[in-house]
């Protein structure tokens, strides 16, 4: 929107050019979501408060977060709201990349809104339906895999990078669309499932998309992207402001949900904050980087899977508790150790995933 406003006043004051250049609107995004965060955020915790949206605590999950319940919840929609309006005010809203990666992220936000919605509003225990949420997961999924390869301009859009390994490249042709999906619902639900803790799942996030969003502007810049050996892909670098979004969205409502955590994002925050990381993901194609960086996400979601499966199958328990961060928790870590010792891992995963640009 912005963008629109200096290239027009560019014509009579060549000043304003200087915000067609991709690393001033990522800090001016970055500073912008940031802002709102900070400035709404007191005034949203207030009415979440006075409504009684609180959490709901589970009854066989460890003694120390009862004293949590009743904490205001569905403060994932002050992220959203911070995302959606640094990216409408800052980026080139001609490009469709934009589109889908704000798109996506804000759907599943519904999806998770009305989880919340029936959780902390109606007291269904349950929420939104797995069967159903799934649906929908599904549904945004698939629509934007489809989208995104019948789109496609190029064989580099397509294409699934190996990395650490120089110039080897799998052209996925049609199952191109199940990578993606696979990659959007799966990136959704395993940030929801490491958000059970005070700031655990917002900091990786932030780490991961500012990762991404450098991914997006290499990816996006031909002369680096040739010198680094990565695929162009023409206009994927105005990304890099939506990533800057995140950024700048997680920060600021970090400062309200660092430990003791003052408000928590809820399943609105979570499954949309998931699905915009593997959405970018996907569009810088850096999927298999994603699931070396996002590495907390990874593990949390495997605890899951191998409790589950382990106490069907022989009727015993692999973990204390599922997922694996309650299973430190119950080990006696303390509740920040568990959060900052999980952020180091992500630093640690983050610059190993950036260290593939070079080593090859």
């Amino acid at each position: 929107m912005l963008l629109a406003l200096a290239e027009y006043l560019s014509q009579y004051y060549s000043a304003f050019n200087v915000f067609s250049y991709l690393t001033l609107r990522a800090i001016l995004g970055i500073l912008t979501a940031l802002s709102i965060a900070l400035l709404v955020g007191p005034y949203m915790i207030k009415k979440l408060s006075h409504k009684q949206i609180g959490q709901v605590i589970r009854d066989d999950g460890p003694e120390s977060h009862f004293s949590k319940a009743g904490t205001p919840t569905m403060g994932g929609a002050l992220i959203l709201v911070a995302i959606a309006v640094s990216t409408l005010l800052w980026g080139d809203l001609n490009n469709h990349y934009v589109w889908v990666v704000l798109i996506v992220t804000l759907l599943f936000g519904v999806v998770g809104w009305i989880d919340d919605y029936r959780k902390v509003v109606h007291k269904d225990t349950k929420g939104l339906i797995a069967r159903h949420k799934y649906f929908w997961q599904s549904l945004i999924g698939l629509g934007a895999a489809i989208y995104l390869y019948m789109n496609a301009q190029s064989a580099n859009e397509t294409l699934l990078l190996i990395p650490f390994m120089k110039d080897v490249f799998i052209d996925l042709g049609p199952f191109y669309i199940l990578l993606t999906y696979l990659v959007i619902v799966g990136s959704s639900n395993a940030v929801n499932l490491t958000d059970g803790l005070d700031g655990l799942a917002i900091m990786p996030t932030v780490m991961v998309a500012g990762a991404l969003g450098i991914f997006a502007y290499l990816t996006g810049h031909y002369n680096f992207s040739n010198y680094l050996g990565i695929p162009y892909i023409h206009g994927v670098g105005e990304i890099v402001v939506i990533c800057a979004a995140f950024v700048g969205a997680g920060l600021g409502f970090l400062w309200f949900n660092t430990y003791p955590a003052q408000v928590f994002m809820g399943d609105v925050g979570a499954l949309a904050l998931g699905a915009g990381l593997g959405i970018i993901a996907v569009v810088v194609r850096q999927e298999i980087i994603l699931f070396i960086m996002g590495g907390v996400f990874v593990m949390e979601t495997v605890s899951v899977i191998l409790q589950v499966a382990s106490y069907k199958l022989t009727g015993r328990r692999i973990f204390r508790m599922a997922p694996i961060h309650h299973h430190f928790e119950l080990k006696g870590w303390p509740e920040p150790r568990v959060i900052v010792r999980f952020w180091i891992i992500t630093v640690i995963l983050v610059l190993i995933g950036l260290a593939s640009l070079k080593i090859r």
